[in-house]
């Protein structure tokens, strides 16, 4: 598992920032329609697109953001959007929705699911269409105008946040609803939606007193902004991270389109005849398994682990301070111990400790298992005469000549086999048409943010449009490190919109004329964003708020997780892995050294994992009274207590650039990846068990996991597909743990 397959996500929609997260929440994904359907009663029609103000200082008229998009599935005119455009539009859509949600407050007549709860749910249109844009852009297309309109509107949403969720009036009808539930004629999904509604307000602070609220405000409020600037401070610190080479001679080991994008990459930084060696932003990097020379390999470590912390403009440190102390503080206001404890209070785990076991069971297997692995990375060391101990720059180009020796496997073997193109129409959506019928075909009359930028349609197995479906492959400097879905617009069973659905990747693009080859690890990326795609794809719920990927963070990476295994499912590998010049497929040797090798590394990949969860957890367990920590100080001792402090093995991400839990979604949560792979090996064994890769098994699936969103209780969900609880057996096996 590679958790920089999903980042963001949620970032999520899945991946959108935590500040549009915190605006949306009110009416939990606000929904894309453009006229009330005509169950709506004159007492709870709000006007959704209402008309700016005459004054139009902001040239609103003229925005394209202000209206539904006539273009398929309302998907964004980008080729008639500019940058000015976002943040007013945004604005105007924050006055809308409060506009509409005081008259949902303010409603004479006793309230009902109708007027109150589908209420919510149809508000805040123009707000939702234009942040959905918005914060995709800031996420894998941003500039510097873009970064200052997210700075700006960061504190604003989080107030607006706040204004309805701590809106007494509009609480006392949420509450009045869900004290007399039981007595309601709801169906099983409006009985859901509204016991959610309830706990999202208390969750928010609604049960507070005055003062407590108003603290909780500030909290929010510089909270927000907060994580809008460590995600704008590590992307420029990876970006002047890069590390630039002036002879090619120290690039040995590298094939020569690597070298190629990387000088390709100095030019367009200014510096012409020189290599630049640009970071993602993973601990580890690509480029280590390859290179020769070992200084340059701890060159580009040393950049890697020390981002974000040079005492420049882009230092992350104080930051990360004074984030995990408002946290801490926003926890104990809402009665908490600490900021995991009511972060996981929703979630599947339910409590602190449940993940933290989770975790700290697989510790001993994983680093015993690493330091295996480092015992014959240094017998392959001493055998070279190295004279040195390997550390965690030398770790991948050894770690690939143990793999070399004992598979006999070569990446170099594999990449001409993974042609990105092949990879996508005869793998990850030849594999999708068999377990479910779906099909996709290209098509390019939609305009879009990037010239990279592929566009799909996607149909069902009757032949009606199912989705569009936006694919962004390569790496880029105006865009975040990582891989993420998230939705333009998302599936409204109350309006009928369907989904427009994008995929984020960060490959290395190949120079002009050449192929984009992957390597394995990289297949399975694709593979996995589109399990996420899928899941925002099949949603057939009624009220957008528990649609597609609105989900626990900790059942939200199941179903991406579980679409990997496709990637080595033999009839699905067999169609997409073929030559990228001679068309030929695999040879069955080199494809069985590619499954002998799947538990490779597995010790070190594993403890990576576990040692940047586990310090997530470690920030987020602090009490309010003592949640100021040196950063560095801190991080040392955290990553011993829980015995993962291997030098050789450093955490998959360091405090100072861990952007899913101080920029992103997953503060408290990055055991979710964990946690959601016990699931997706289940129920990978439960295809096995009932006839693996078919259309019925497909369809099982689809309708008991991938349709229903948040619509029920999930637990009980994959209780009703799987026939009993999940196990962790299957994930130990996977992962040759056990």
């Amino acid at each position: 598992m590679d958790d920089s397959h999903a980042m963001p996500a949620m970032l999520r929609s899945l991946l959108m920032t935590s500040a549009i997260a915190l605006a949306l929440t009110a009416c939990e994904r606000a929904d894309n329609e453009t006229t009330m359907s005509t169950d709506t009663t004159p007492s709870q029609a709000t006007s959704q697109d209402t008309a700016p103000a005459a004054a139009d200082p902001s040239g609103l008229a003229a925005n394209p953001l202000m209206v539904a998009s006539e273009l398929p599935f309302q998907a964004p005119p980008f080729d008639r959007i500019d940058d000015g455009h976002y943040q007013p539009a945004i604005e105007e859509g924050m006055r809308q929705h409060l506009a509409q949600v005081r008259e949902i407050a303010d409603n004479a007549e006793p309230p009902t699911f109708a007027n109150t709860i589908q209420a919510l749910e149809r508000s805040g249109e123009l707000l939702t269409r234009a942040a959905s844009v918005f914060f995709a852009m800031t996420s894998a297309n941003t500039n510097p105008e873009l970064q200052a309109a997210e700075q700006a509107l960061a504190p604003k949403l989080a107030e607006h946040s706040d204004t309805i969720y701590l809106d007494a009036t509009l609480f006392g009808r949420v509450k009045a609803l869900y004290d007399q539930r039981e007595q309601l004629d709801l169906t099983d999904e409006q009985r859901f939606v509204l016991e959610r509604s309830h706990e999202h307000f208390v969750r928010a602070g609604a049960l507070l007193d005055a003062d407590s609220q108003a603290e909780l405000r500030t909290l929010n409020s510089e909270e927000s902004s907060l994580t809008t600037a460590f995600s704008n401070k590590l992307l420029a610190a990876t970006k002047a991270a890069g590390v630039l080479v002036d002879d090619v001679a120290r690039l040995d080991g590298l094939d020569q389109a690597a070298i190629t994008a990387a000088a390709e990459a100095a030019t367009a930084d200014g510096h012409d005849g020189q290599w630049l060696l640009v970071l993602q932003n993973t601990t580890q990097q690509p480029v280590l398994a390859a290179l020769s020379d070992r200084e340059l390999r701890q060159q580009v470590m040393a950049a890697s682990l020390e981002r974000a912390q040079q005492d420049d403009d882009n230092d992350t440190r104080a930051t990360i301070q004074r984030l995990a102390e408002l946290r801490a503080r926003k926890a104990q206001l809402l009665g908490h111990a600490n900021y995991a404890a009511w972060s996981i209070a929703d979630q599947m785990a339910g409590s602190p400790d449940v993940a933290l076991k989770l975790l700290t069971d697989t510790v001993p297997a994983a680093t015993a298992r690493a330091r295996a692995e480092l015992a014959r990375i240094q017998a392959v060391v001493d055998a070279q005469g190295g004279g040195f101990q390997a550390g965690a720059a030398d770790w991948d180009h050894y770690a690939e000549q143990v793999r070399k020796a004992e598979y006999d496997l070569d990446e170099a073997q594999i990449r001409p086999y993974f042609e990105l193109d092949r990879v996508l129409h005869d793998g990850v959506f030849y594999a999708a048409e068999l377990l479910y019928g779906i099909t996709a075909r290209e098509r390019t009359d939609l305009p879009v943010y990037h010239p990279d930028v592929r566009v799909f349609d996607i149909f069902d197995a009757d032949g009606s449009q199912l989705a569009l479906f936006y694919l962004d492959p390569f790496q880029r400097e105006s865009k975040m490190g990582g891989a993420w879905m998230g939705n333009f617009v998302e599936q409204n069973g109350l309006t009928g919109t369907l989904p427009v659905i994008y995929n984020v990747e960060n490959y290395t693009k190949p120079a002009d004329g050449q192929p984009a080859l992957l390597s394995f690890d990289d297949t399975t990326t694709l593979f996995h964003e589109y399990g996420h795609a899928l899941h925002g794809m099949f949603s057939k719920t009624t009220y957008p708020s528990v649609a597609g990927t609105n989900v626990p963070r900790d059942f939200v990476e199941y179903p991406s997780q579980f679409n990997e295994h496709w990637a080595l499912h033999p009839q699905v590998f067999a169609n997409y892995a073929r030559h990228h010049e001679t068309g030929e497929p695999m040879p069955q040797e080199l494809v069985d050294k590619i499954v002998r090798a799947r538990t490779f590394n597995q010790g070190y990949a594993t403890t990576e994992y576990l040692a940047a969860a586990l310090l997530d957890m470690a920030w987020h367990t602090l009490p309010a009274d003592d949640a100021s920590k040196d950063v560095e100080a801190f991080e040392r001792e955290a990553l011993a207590r829980y015995n993962v402090d291997l030098p050789a093995v450093p955490p998959r991400y360091r405090s100072n650039y861990f952007s899913h839990v101080w920029g992103g979604g997953y503060a408290a949560g990055y055991y979710a990846y964990f946690a959601a792979e016990v699931l997706d090996h289940d129920t990978f064994q439960w295809f096995g068990e009932n006839g693996g890769l078919t259309r019925e098994n497909g369809q099982v699936f689809r309708d008991k996991i991938l349709a229903i969103g948040h619509s029920r209780d999930l637990a009980q969900a994959y209780r009703d597909f799987r026939g009993k609880e999940p196990s962790v057996e299957p994930l130990l096996q996977h992962r040759g743990l056990k």
